[in-house]
């Protein structure tokens, strides 16, 4: 049974910093693209930052210099450090992994990830 599971989120002020975790089970992290996508109210589900089974970053233009994707492999833990957050990073993140080895990383749909988390509420102001 797949599963990712979120945490570390929270209300932050301007300018401040956060560090979202996302614990796998059932599955390896270093095989497979992981991404994190975020969502605020009204508006659709956007990509955040992704990383390769390479360990190869992406990140969108919003939050690049921000923020850090990451992942421990020996922990199954896949992270994204936030920086100098901004009240238009207020969304709720959510983790997911695309579990096809031979597709780009990131894939441009975001329905070729597979599985996602519960999702963790982030709120700058």
């Amino acid at each position: 049974h797949v599963q990712l599971v979120e945490s570390g989120g929270g209300s932050v002020q301007a300018g401040g910093s956060l560090r979202l975790s996302c614990a796998a089970s059932g599955y390896r992290y270093a095989s497979y693209c992981m991404g994190w996508f975020r969502q605020a109210p009204g508006k659709e589900r956007e990509g955040v930052a992704f990383i390769s089974s390479e360990g190869a970053p992406t990140y969108a233009d919003s939050v690049k210099g921000r923020f850090t994707v990451s992942k421990d492999t020996a922990e199954n833990t896949l992270y994204l450090q936030m920086n100098s957050l901004k009240p238009e990073d207020t969304a709720t993140y959510y983790c997911a992994a695309d579990f096809d080895p031979w597709r780009a990383c990131p894939s441009v749909n975001k329905a070729d990830f597979g599985i996602w988390g519960q999702g963790t509420q982030v709120t700058v102001s």
